[in-house]
């Protein structure tokens, strides 16, 4: 015991460069696809909501199509299907298009029905007080509907952090690749996969803490 665990410790210190290269990968991909999907995610969800019908008709289509589309196709249509249109990408930002795409599509029906969610009295105060449109929904429902948002953003946040492990069919070597590229060297098969295990772990609590924080700063509205 005592020898394989100091066995595990060589290797993974032999192979620790690629690890933490891998872990970087992950980490980057999924923050860059969470702030664009969530910024993105949000107009579109505004303009389900309030959007004019030609726009909500395009947004809907969207938002309905990419969510019924299974992740690993639109990964594989990002960096197979784009150079049918002579858009040459990098397997990288590949993954980030694919993975951005398909956040948006939930983000923004999420935003949608929390919106929607929103008491009608709530708009119509804000307006018998004379607030125009845009401040409406600045400052009297979006702070009630973002506090509805939270929880499944959490959720869909966690998700894109774990569809970084399909990345590695176009070649990206995220963090799971790097764990099975360490596997076939050294056969420690349970140690990588559990060491991989509690990288995903601290990844996501801490996405999972900051949205509680987020969470304690929108407490502070009422209604």
């Amino acid at each position: 015991m005592i020898f394989e665990r100091g066995h595990f410790i060589y290797e993974f210190w032999v192979a620790r460069f690629s690890l933490l290269a891998g872990l970087w990968t992950t980490v980057s991909t999924s923050f860059l696809t969470i702030v664009i999907g969530s910024a993105l995610g949000l107009v579109l969800g505004l303009v389900l909501a309030y959007g004019i019908w030609p726009l909500r008709f395009l947004a809907r289509f969207y938002v309905d199509v990419i969510r019924g589309i299974p992740l690993l196709v639109l990964i594989l249509f990002a960096y197979y299907g784009l150079a049918l249109f002579k858009i040459s990408v990098t397997p990288y930002w590949a993954g980030v298009i694919a993975l951005s795409a398909f956040c948006v599509s939930h983000v923004a029906e999420t935003v949608r029905g929390a919106i929607q969610s929103v008491p009608a009295g709530q708009d119509e105060a804000a307006k018998a007080i004379g607030l125009p449109f845009l401040k409406r929904v600045r400052y009297v429902i979006l702070p009630q509907a973002l506090r509805r948002v939270l929880p499944p953003w959490v959720n869909t946040a966690l998700e894109m952090v774990k569809g970084t492990t399909l990345l590695s069919v176009i070649g990206v070597v995220e963090l799971l690749l790097a764990s099975q590229q360490a596997i076939a060297r050294n056969y420690l098969i349970l140690q990588f996969y559990l060491a991989a295990t509690l990288f995903y772990f601290i990844v996501n609590f801490a996405i999972a803490q900051l949205a509680a924080a987020l969470e304690r700063r929108f407490r502070r509205f009422k209604y």
